[in-house]
């Protein structure tokens, strides 16, 4: 049977009002920038933050971890609970869970966080697996959080698994990690940033990914 692997930020919430105010207090608090413009923060949205600050603002190395410390200061304490499922999301997880599919997460957010916003939105237990990045820099690239998921899921074949993911970080990293990818657009990637990273298909709405992946199994 299919495993398969959910992005968290933009597959399975929406989380910018969230992640951009943590940006921006950061910005404002350790680094005494103002940073007015959230839509301007959406960057944040999918990658690991420690590289968005490097590109984006070009934080001295020496900075990266404490910027990222004040960060996650706003979001654990405020931002975690700013965000929404998108619409069908539970609906969908219910329908795969019933039709027999492992289910997993695997997200460039801290684990914790994941484990916390999934319960908190009442969808937790409809995942076998939660897998999200280190705390410190050991595990956020994407590709890294993959293959810790497939370790604790004891993947032998990579061609069984799959991730649905909503940014071209989701699939070049699913792309490193030996697996397709399939995106969604709903989120903060565009159909074209997804296929031009390699994205084996992508849809408007997950029925229409549920549809694909059922085609799969058949």
């Amino acid at each position: 049977m299919k495993k398969v692997l959910f992005d968290l930020d933009g597959t399975l919430i929406n989380s910018q009002e969230g992640i951009t105010k943590g940006v921006q207090y950061a910005l404002r608090e350790y680094l005494g920038i103002d940073e007015p413009n959230l839509e301007s923060l959406r960057c944040f949205i999918g990658p690991p933050l420690a590289l968005m600050f490097d590109q984006k603002y070009h934080v001295p190395a020496e900075k990266i971890e404490p910027t990222v410390a004040k960060y996650r200061e706003y979001y654990d304490s405020i931002g975690m609970n700013q965000c929404e499922l998108y619409p069908g999301v539970k609906e969908t997880l219910e329908h795969m869970k019933k039709k027999g599919y492992v289910i997993g997460l695997a997200s460039s957010k801290p684990e914790r966080n994941c484990v916390q916003i999934l319960k908190n939105k009442g969808v937790a237990d409809d995942f076998d697996y939660i897998v999200g990045a280190s705390i410190g820099p050991e595990r956020r690239e994407k590709v890294l959080v993959l293959e810790e998921a497939f370790r604790r899921m004891d993947v032998k074949d990579r061609s069984e698994v799959i991730l649905i993911g909503d940014t071209k970080y989701d699939a070049v990293g699913a792309k490193k990690a030996g697996i397709d990818c399939v995106g969604v657009t709903y989120g903060f990637g565009t159909r074209e940033e997804l296929l031009e990273a390699g994205a084996a298909a992508v849809f408007d709405t997950l029925e229409e990914v549920e549809a694909y992946l059922d085609g799969i199994e058949s």
